[in-house]
C-alpha cells in the first residue's frame, strides 16, 4: 500500500512538472512559452498552474471545444498570428481566470457570443488583423471588466451600439481601419462615441470607407443633423392597405394597378425624418451662450435704470427753481392786498 501511494505520488509530481514537447516552461513563474514552433494544435499536457501560454506565430487553423481545460487557472493566452479561422462557441470554457486574449493576425471572420460566455474576468481583447465582418451585437452578458478593445484593420463596416454598452468599463476603443460605412445605422455609434471621450475614453476613432460624401472623414467630426433618417421597414402588405375616400359602407380598395412602384410607395408610407437626439457638447454650448446673453440683457437694463433716474433727478432740480418763485409768500400776500384795493 505504502509502495503504491508512493508511486501515485511519483506519477503526479511528473505529469504537474511535465512540459509539453517544443515547449519552454518555467515553473518559478508558471509561465509556458510554445511559439514559434510550427504547432498545428494546441499541446497536450500542459501544467496545470500555467497562467501565462504563449502559443503565437504557429499554425494552429482551429480550436476545439475545452481546448484548454488542462490549464484552468491561465490569465494570459495569446494566439496571435496562427491561422485561426475557425473557433469552436465552447473553445475557451473553463478559463474562469483569463485576463488576456490576444488573437490578432489571423483569418477569424466573424464571432460568435457564445465564444466569450466563459471569461467572466477578461479585461483586454484583441481582435485586429483578421478578417472580421461583423461583431454580435450582445455578448448575452455584461462585461464588467473589460478595459481594452482592438478591432482595428478588419472589415467591419457597423459596430451596434449595444455591443459597446454591455462594456461599462471600457477605456481604450482601437476602430481604425476597417471598412467603415457612415451612414444613418453608423449614428448611435456616433453618439456613444461622444459620449465615451467626454467623460475620458481614448478611441483612434472612425475613419469613413463610405459614401463617398462622407470617405476619408473622421465619424465624430461630421454633424448628425447631416445624416440622412433610415428607412422605415417594409410594411406588411395587408396592414397597408388603405380606405380610399369615396367608398361606401367602409369597403377597403386596393391601389390602382398602373401606378408605378414608387408612387405605390409613396400612397403605403410617407418616411418621417427622427427627431435630432440631444447632443451633450451643443448643449453645453447652447447654456454658455445663453448666460452670457443673459447677463448682457441684465447689464443693459441695469445701465437704462440708472439713466432714467439720472435723468429724472436732473428734470426735477431744474423746474424746482420756478416753482419755488411761485409760491413764496410775500409775493402771495402781495398780491391780495393788489386785489383787495378799490378799482
Amino acid at each position: 500500500g505504502e509502495l503504491l501511494l508512493f508511486s501515485s505520488v511519483i506519477v503526479l509530481l511528473q505529469v504537474v512538472r511535465s512540459c509539453p514537447d517544443k515547449c519552454y516552461c518555467q515553473s518559478s513563474t508558471n509561465f509556458v512559452d510554445c511559439s514559434q514552433q510550427g504547432l498545428a494544435e494546441i499541446p497536450s499536457h500542459l501544467p496545470p498552474q500555467t497562467r501565462t501560454l504563449h502559443l503565437q506565430d504557429n499554425q494552429i487553423h482551429h480550436l476545439p471545444a475545452f481546448a484548454f481545460r488542462s490549464v484552468p487557472w491561465l490569465m494570459t493566452l495569446n494566439l496571435s498570428n496562427n491561422s485561426l479561422s475557425n473557433l469552436a462557441p465552447g473553445a475557451f470554457h473553463g478559463l474562469q481566470h483569463l485576463q488576456v486574449l490576444n488573437l490578432t493576425l489571423n483569418s477569424l471572420l466573424s464571432l460568435e457570443s457564445r465564444l466569450f460566455h466563459s471569461l467572466p474576468q477578461l479585461r483586454e481583447l484583441d481582435l485586429s488583423s483578421n478578417n472580421i465582418s461583423h461583431l454580435p451585437t450582445s455578448l448575452g452578458e455584461t462585461w464588467e471588466n473589460l478595459t481594452i478593445l482592438a478591432v482595428q484593420q478588419n472589415q467591419l463596416q457597423q459596430l451596434d451600439r449595444a455591443l459597446l454598452e454591455s462594456m461599462p468599463s471600457v477605456r481604450l476603443l482601437l476602430l481604425k481601419d476597417n471598412l467603415w460605412k457612415c451612414n444613418c445605422h453608423l449614428l448611435g455609434l456616433k453618439l456613444w462615441l461622444e459620449k465615451f471621450v467626454y467623460k475620458g475614453g481614448k478611441t483612434d476613432g472612425i475613419i469613413c470607407e463610405s459614401p463617398d460624401t462622407w470617405k476619408g472623414k473622421d465619424l465624430l467630426r461630421i454633424p448628425h443633423e447631416l445624416y440622412q433618417p433610415c428607412p422605415l421597414p417594409a410594411p406588411d402588405p395587408v396592414s397597408s392597405q388603405a380606405q380610399w375616400p369615396g367608398s361606401a359602407h367602409g369597403v377597403v380598395l386596393r391601389p390602382p394597378e398602373n401606378h408605378n412602384a414608387g408612387e405605390r410607395e409613396l400612397l403605403e408610407c410617407e418616411l418621417k425624418p427622427k427627431p435630432r437626439p440631444a447632443n451633450l457638447r451643443h448643449a453645453i454650448a447652447t447654456v454658455i451662450i445663453t448666460g452670457v446673453v443673459c447677463g448682457i440683457v441684465c447689464l443693459m437694463m441695469l445701465a437704462a435704470a440708472i439713466y432714467g433716474c439720472t435723468y429724472a433727478a436732473i428734470t426735477a432740480q431744474y423746474h424746482g427753481g420756478p416753482l419755488a418763485q411761485t409760491n413764496d409768500p410775500g409775493k402771495v400776500e402781495e398780491k391780495e392786498r393788489f386785489d383787495s384795493s378799490p378799482a
